[in-house]
């Protein structure tokens, strides 16, 4: 029974925050009173987290051997012993098929899960070690999931929502790597060789400001005042406090595990409240 724990740690369930992007079509489009479209997204969800949590195995078993001499992941359970390396690859291909089967009556669905496997195997096997296109494949993995529960469900995805959401991930990416540069040397990645702090700073400074305007720009245009009236323009100062603190955080060292430092912060989680709250204002 000790093995159990360990592969739900194998898992990494708290990485299905991640998947919460697949979301954002139905809040922004308001359609959660629509049980089958908000069913639909809900198996979109379950399809990511299953795929997500298999693509996750699959790095862990790659990576088994050199995690066990680094200082930190040395304690995952492929690297520490915990779970035989054939319990890892057994429970990726149950994970596999379970979430193939929540994605089976989406032709859409199937395919962004296949560019989504796809991707983040070439990053596991030697992308991750090219700078800038490893974080390129962090970000898309965060669209496709927004694709996922836009194209895939039949919500017409706006252009600034998907704008504002690629530069979003980007920035998430680009903190992650400025997060894991505060290591000492024989705890960080090798790709970091190539991006000096400078660069990394740079990086989040330019893809925070895209994402604030985009996000702006989509909060005033005419579709959204359309449909929500003024209510996205007074979230935009909560946008903005909410991923200035992040960065803040990140120079902290804190941000190498997105989702679970997201949690961490109580003023993050504040600002996401009042977003709900003028976001939902006018239904409660």
């Amino acid at each position: 029974m000790r093995l159990l724990p360990s592969l739900a740690v194998l898992m990494r369930p708290h990485q299905w925050l991640k998947n919460a992007f697949v979301f954002a079509g139905l809040v922004f489009s308001e359609s959660w009173s629509n049980g089958p479209l908000a069913f639909r997204v809900l198996q979109a969800f379950a399809a990511f987290c299953c795929l997500s949590s298999m693509v996750y195995i699959l790095n862990d078993w790659l990576d088994r051997a050199s995690d066990a001499r680094h200082p930190v992941k040395r304690h995952r359970p492929l690297a520490s012993g915990a779970v035989p390396p054939a319990a890892a690859l057994l429970l990726a291909a149950l994970l596999a098929v379970i979430g193939l089967a929540f994605a089976w009556g989406s032709k859409v669905l199937l395919v962004l899960l296949g560019i989504y496997v796809l991707l983040n195997l070439a990053y596991s096997w030697r992308l991750k070690q090219v700078p800038v296109v490893d974080v390129s494949i962090i970000a898309s993995g965060f669209m496709l999931r927004l694709l996922a529960g836009t194209l895939a469900v039949g919500i017409p995805p706006s252009r600034w929502l998907l704008l504002a959401g690629l530069f979003v991930a980007l920035f998430l990416g680009f903190s992650k790597r400025k997060a894991e540069s505060f290591h000492d040397e024989a705890g960080q990645r090798a790709v970091l060789e190539h991006y000096p702090p400078a660069l990394l700073d740079m990086f989040m400074a330019v893809t925070m400001t895209a994402s604030l305007m985009t996000y702006g720009l989509f909060a005033t245009s005419p579709e959204a005042q359309l449909q929500h009236g003024d209510r996205l323009v007074y979230s935009v100062p909560i946008v903005i406090f909410a991923m200035l603190r992040y960065a803040y955080q990140v120079h902290r060292g804190r941000g190498e595990d997105v989702s679970r430092d997201l949690l961490r912060d109580p003023w993050i989680l504040l600002a996401l409240v009042a977003w709900l709250a003028v976001f939902l204002g006018h239904r409660l």
